[in-house]
């Protein structure tokens, strides 16, 4: 038995492309930086090392996506591996990607996109809880 399942959260890091199969499939490029938090050696200090993912989405849900991702998005993918290779030039090519299953819009994009949400007010504290007594509770619950 093998697993093949993947959930990343990231940024993407570039405006999506658009394309379409011969058959009239559409497809979708996406590349989502993906942080690892990694100690510095000589200072001591934890930084952030970003892994680049490419990821594909298909079909009408991916026609949909694009109008709602940006570079710059936060997402969450979940989706499944896929291995491919190819020859270019005479040179022998491969390329491990994401097939996009799923995919959520996290927010926290820059503060110039972002709405500014106005403070809330504390709620009202609630008083102390009833005291209950034995004869609230029925004798005849059937369970």
């Amino acid at each position: 038995m093998s697993i093949n399942r993947v959930t990343i959260c990231g940024r993407l890091t570039r405006d999506p492309e658009m394309r379409s199969t011969a058959g009239g499939l559409a497809v979708m490029g996406l590349g989502v930086a993906v942080n690892d938090r990694r100690r510095n050696q000589q200072t001591g200090e934890w930084e952030d090392v970003p892994n680049y993912v490419d990821c594909t989405m298909f079909g009408p849900y991916a026609q949909a996506m694009e109008r709602r991702l940006s570079k710059g998005a936060k997402v969450a993918i979940d989706g499944r591996l896929r291995w491919s290779q190819w020859e270019r030039d005479g040179q022998r090519r491969s390329k491990l990607e994401v097939v996009v299953e799923g995919i959520e819009l996290m927010g926290g994009g820059s503060a110039a996109e972002a709405p500014r949400q106005q403070p809330q007010p504390a709620p009202a504290p609630i008083g102390p809880a009833p005291v209950l007594s034995a004869s609230v509770y029925d004798d005849e619950i059937p369970f």
